[in-house]
């Protein structure tokens, strides 16, 4: 179904081009309750590891497309199960540094 794999890796890619702009020290995609707690001089580290964090979780969306592709074009369901697998811990990985990011930055998490 390309159907499926152009949608979900352009919600990858749309990830992607946020955690890039938030390494880049652009903030504002964020929720203002977290900016608003993070002080000035510590906004580009703060960004860069969220960016980080939702460029990783992009990616982890991008390969699972990838594999749901290779998935019905190869008519093998284990393409698909890797491709969950591998986005998972891609996610949680990007979800561990966004959230450590939060702590250290802003506090807290709320």
């Amino acid at each position: 179904m390309i159907e499926g794999f152009a949608v979900t890796a352009i919600v990858g890619l749309i990830c992607i081009i946020l955690g890039i702009s938030n390494i880049k020290g652009n903030i504002d995609t964020l929720h203002s309750y977290h900016r608003k707690r993070v002080a000035k001089e510590d906004i580009l580290p703060y960004g860069r590891l969220i960016g980080t964090g939702t460029v990783t979780i992009g990616a982890s969306i991008i390969l699972l497309a990838v594999f749901v592709l290779l998935s019905d074009l190869l008519h093998n369901k284990v393409f698909m199960n890797v491709g969950l697998v591998l986005m998972g811990i891609g996610t949680l990985t990007g979800i561990i540094i966004s959230v450590y990011a939060m702590i250290k930055y802003n506090k807290g998490i709320f």
